[in-house]
């Protein structure tokens, strides 16, 4: 009787936490001036990120930003928009889905730039946690810091610094937009952990052979290919102090990483979030041109 009492008392605390959190609908615009330098899609992308983040400023009073990916394709001038938040928000605020299709409208100002302005609806949260302060760093060419940038030519070889302030579970996983494949980077492939261990304070050099010492064998290294004119990847570092487990995979041939579709990758994102409040998601984007 006494379990049956202490579950009971459980379960009523249980939705009192959740609603702790404040679950809010919101509507955001945002007027973008884009630069000549950047296309149509990409402007679309930036004001439509902008006006969310604006949206939850609005709403819980701070800026806030958070980690998520969004394509967003024009074809005879309508615009296909595929959003998926990872809800790595780093303050007060996360974007939990988008309801129904933004509006777009392009126009031109006098110079001839592109001005987008974008409405958005859908549903926010406020976060009061504070996350853990990881540090992530993509390393172009080299393994020194020095050669941390975002943008690769075709056969540029990847490499990944990171380092974490408490100890922890390391997951990292690469989206190519262009086929909405994900693929697991780390663990390794013949890495039989469901995720990295890693010390607090300590510098960490990923996918490279030499900086793994005697455990070489079991490292992959990667090199970043593009068959058109430019692709864009999304790099998932993905770190708990709690032990987790990397999804389910299927396998592939060659040398090729293990990989999971996209929607069930965004499914594993959630039931990783939903059972752990310090499940920490950054996302980082990379360009590869020829």
């Amino acid at each position: 009787m006494r379990f049956q009492w202490l579950v009971s008392v459980l379960f009523a605390l249980f939705p009192i936490g959740l609603s702790a959190q404040k679950v809010k609908t919101v509507s955001g615009s945002y007027e973008y001036h884009a630069p000549k330098n950047i296309s149509m899609e990409e402007a679309e992308r930036i004001a439509l990120e902008r006006a969310k983040l604006q949206a939850i400023a609005d709403e819980f009073g701070t800026l806030v930003s958070q980690s998520n990916f969004t394509s967003v394709s024009n074809r005879n001038g309508e615009s296909d928009v595929d959003f998926f938040s990872l809800g790595g928000s780093e303050t007060k605020g996360e974007w939990i889905e988008t309801l129904g299709k933004p509006q777009f409208n392009r126009s031109f100002d006098e110079d001839g730039s592109l001005i987008i302005r974008v409405t958005v609806r859908g549903r926010i949260r406020e976060v009061n946690r504070a996350q853990i302060a990881i540090e992530a760093k993509v390393l172009c060419n080299g393994t020194d810091l020095k050669f941390e940038r975002s943008d690769f030519r075709n056969g540029d070889d990847l490499y990944l610094y990171f380092k974490s302030p408490v100890d922890g579970y390391l997951n990292v996983y690469l989206l190519d937009e262009a086929t909405k494949s994900v693929f697991c980077l780390l663990p390794y492939r013949k890495s039989r952990q469901g995720a990295v261990f890693v010390e607090h304070d300590e510098d960490y050099l990923f996918f490279s052979k030499k900086a793994a010492g005697v455990y070489s064998s079991e490292v992959d290294e990667y090199v970043m290919t593009c068959s058109r004119n430019m692709e864009r990847n999304i790099l998932y570092v993905m770190f708990s102090p709690n032990e987790f487990a990397k999804s389910s995979l299927e396998k592939s041939p060659n040398t090729r990483p293990h990989q999971i579709t996209w929607i069930d990758f965004q499914k594993w994102i959630k039931r990783n979030r939903s059972r752990d409040d310090d499940f920490n998601v950054k996302a980082i984007e990379i360009t590869i041109k020829k």
